[in-house]
């Protein structure tokens, strides 16, 4: 695919889902986590965190808005980005979990979609798309979960997977949304005793199939490692996608550096 962007969007992998992305002069933030390594209480169970992030909140600047994909798991939102989101101006989210948190949180059904105004002129729009947390028939042990379109005049267009496992969401996005440049993708292969043998993100192979569904030009893996509940790392991102021809596309991020795109 030939690109007809002249924008440029640039991402810094802070751990975990947690990076910040850059695009059309403004920047967001996914799924904020801080805390340090430990184990973190999930109704009876625990998830088991092993590596800090690269940033901490009070290094990450001005946040335009946060995509938040789910708010119910200390994995994609804990105690410090819970403080996090009191000081930002936007929060983008679930219907349930505007519900739960507070008053500057927005939510966003699945294909509806909000512009943000680009300093100088032109806007950014921001549109939710469906995310699958596990196996279909799960999401009352799972919760509601979304993704997220950012897509702009001359900009990239830049998908956020939000926690979704299942392909068939990512084709019903491709069919309604259309290619990609960029795709966000968490992955890791997550998997707990709440699903038996199910994944919670999207394995390595099952990442290199939606970069093909979506015609993506550019892969970058987030939410692949920092929690022991993932099955799958960057060795097998690497492998999954050079055996389905798309080394080219995959960038794996490092924690703390950006990466630039267009």
């Amino acid at each position: 695919m030939t690109s007809t962007t002249t924008g440029k969007v640039r991402i810094c992998y802070v751990g975990g889902p947690t990076a910040v992305v850059e695009i059309g002069g403004l920047r967001f933030l996914s799924d904020p986590t801080f805390d340090p390594p430990g184990r973190y209480p999930i109704g009876s169970r625990a998830l088991t965190k092993t590596s800090g992030p690269a940033l901490g909140p009070e290094d990450i600047g001005s946040i335009d808005a946060v995509l938040l994909s789910h708010d119910q798991h200390p994995d994609n939102l804990d105690h410090l980005g819970r403080e996090l989101l009191k000081r930002v101006p936007l929060v983008i989210s679930t219907i349930s979990g505007r519900e739960r948190l507070d008053s500057n949180v927005r939510a966003l059904p699945s294909w509806e979609h909000l512009d943000l105004p680009r300093p100088g002129s032109g806007a950014l729009r921001i549109a939710a798309v469906p995310a699958l947390h596990g196996l279909s028939g799960s999401e009352h042990l799972v919760g509601e979960v979304t993704g997220f379109v950012l897509s702009g005049e001359r900009l990239p267009t830049v998908y956020i997977s939000g926690d979704n496992a299942s392909l068939d969401v990512v084709r019903a996005i491709a069919q309604r949304m259309g290619s990609v440049d960029v795709a966000v993708l968490f992955a890791g292969g997550a998997q707990t005793a709440l699903l038996g043998d199910a994944f919670l993100t999207l394995p390595s192979d099952a990442a290199a199939e939606a970069a093909r569904i979506l015609g993506a030009r550019h892969v970058v893996p987030l939410h692949f490692e920092d929690w022991a509940h993932f099955t799958q790392g960057a060795d097998t991102l690497v492998e999954a996608f050079r055996r389905a021809g798309l080394t080219d596309r995959l960038h794996l991020p490092k924690r703390g550096e950006w990466i630039e795109l267009s």
